[in-house]
């Protein structure tokens, strides 16, 4: 069935087609997927015909390189500028700094609608495009990185990464949601928690030790503990399948890879499953109730919100770390369900959200609900980009993370700027 791409303006042959084009494009793969979107819909968008289209691009790959590109190429741009200001004193730095966090917003804020692209959609691109997009953020984060180390010369640079990469995940968090804030109220909740990245400081191994008690470090259970896992086959079944959706795709799967898997042939899966989409189902009711059981354990366990907030954010790193592809099919492959459970289970995802907002509209009363909600996304955003980024996901690294989501809360303690 074809997409519902909002059609544009009457057929014309306006000079900007192809930037229309790339528009179109974007926005239909960022809000259906790159395999839920056909050159005939993108090209009804534009309201020219498919073979005009083809002039342009020659397939469905190449336009959604040009846009994966075309996004990731603003955000560089929009930074030369304050990448080429002066560096010689941390006043300067923090000047370059500035400069960069304001245009990485702006440029964030307008291509909000077309973001989630670089989320979920990135895997989709070919191994050497793949790397040269990774390459296009590296250069981003270095910019960042390099005015920094002016700025707070005495930071560990594993530490300095986290922070930026926190400070970048803030800003990129508004991507994956619909929140409505108004501009300017935007611009200054996202710059506020990217200034307290920066500015942040995190536990060292030394101290994750002497963490509150209020609020331990987190633990990591190990993958499967807390999990309606069904026994035998079946259990097996879902395991691969939520490997191999969150290494490939959901679309990129078929019920013969998921076979080879677990060393069955396909009747043998159809006889504990109806099909794919089924699997998919099932993996991400797993995911619901482990991450609800989570949630219950941390509001069980005091009465009063700011501590139940801090264990709300080890609980979910913990879970992230020990579930981390099924966290992955949870965020990125509803769509692929059918529409009524995709309903449920965005009601689900909802709901966790609310708790955490009405957790930290508790701790932090100044904050209305919407605002709490760009913060709260913006906590869960830097936990979804870091985690899998980490080489070691040991209690020691949830720990730090999870500092790191507190200070992006503005629930943590901040130091000083350095200078």
């Amino acid at each position: 069935m074809p997409v519902a791409v909002p059609a544009s303006a009457p057929r014309t042959r306006p000079r900007d087609r192809k930037r229309r084009i790339e528009e179109a494009a974007a926005l239909a793969f960022a809000q259906h997927g790159y395999h839920a979107v056909g050159m005939q819909d993108i090209a009804a968008a534009v309201g020219i015909s498919a073979p005009a289209l083809y002039r342009h691009f020659p397939n469905k790959y190449a336009l959604f390189v040009r846009t994966a590109f075309a996004l990731a190429h603003r955000l560089i741009e929009s930074t030369d500028g304050a990448a080429a200001l002066p560096l010689d004193s941390a006043g300067e730095a923090r000047a370059a700094l500035e400069a960069m966090v304001d245009a990485v917003i702006a440029t964030t804020i307008e291509l909000r609608a077309t973001g989630g692209i670089y989320r979920w959609e990135g895997r989709y691109l070919e191994r050497d495009d793949r790397e040269l997009l990774t390459s296009e953020f590296r250069t981003l984060r270095h910019r960042f990185e390099v005015a920094h180390a002016v700025y707070r010369p005495d930071v560990d640079e594993t530490d300095r990464r986290l922070l930026v990469l926190g400070a970048l995940s803030a800003i990129a968090s508004i991507s994956a949601h619909r929140t409505a804030v108004g501009a300017r109220a935007l611009r200054a909740l996202l710059a506020d928690a990217a200034w307290r990245a920066l500015d942040g400081s995190l536990p060292g191994p030394a101290q994750v030790g002497e963490t509150d008690a209020a609020a331990p470090p987190a633990a990591v259970a190990p993958a499967g503990a807390g999990d309606d896992t069904p026994p035998g086959r079946r259990g097996q079944l879902i395991d691969a399948a939520i490997r191999l959706f969150a290494a490939r795709g959901y679309n990129e799967v078929t019920i013969e890879d998921i076979a080879v898997e677990v060393d069955l042939t396909p009747s043998g899966v159809y006889r504990h499953f109806d099909g794919k989409s089924t699997l998919l189902l099932a993996a991400c009711d797993r995911a619901a109730v482990s991450l609800e059981r989570a949630a219950l354990r941390a509001r069980e366990s005091s009465d009063e919100p700011a501590v139940v907030l801090a264990r709300l954010v080890r609980a979910y790193v913990a879970h992230t770390f020990a579930h981390l592809s099924l966290t992955r099919v949870y965020f990125s492959e509803i769509a692929n369900l059918a529409p009524d459970e995709q309903r449920r289970l965005r009601a689900l995802q909802r709901a966790h959200v609310a708790d955490w907002v009405a957790l930290l509209q508790s701790v932090r009363p100044e904050l209305s609900g919407k605002e709490a909600a760009v913060l709260v996304h913006a906590g869960l955003g830097v936990v979804a980009d870091q985690a899998p980024l980490l080489d070691v996901r040991d209690a020691v690294a949830a720990e730090r993370l999870a500092r790191l989501v507190e200070i992006v809360l503005g629930v943590a303690p901040v130091p000083s700027a350095a200078n």
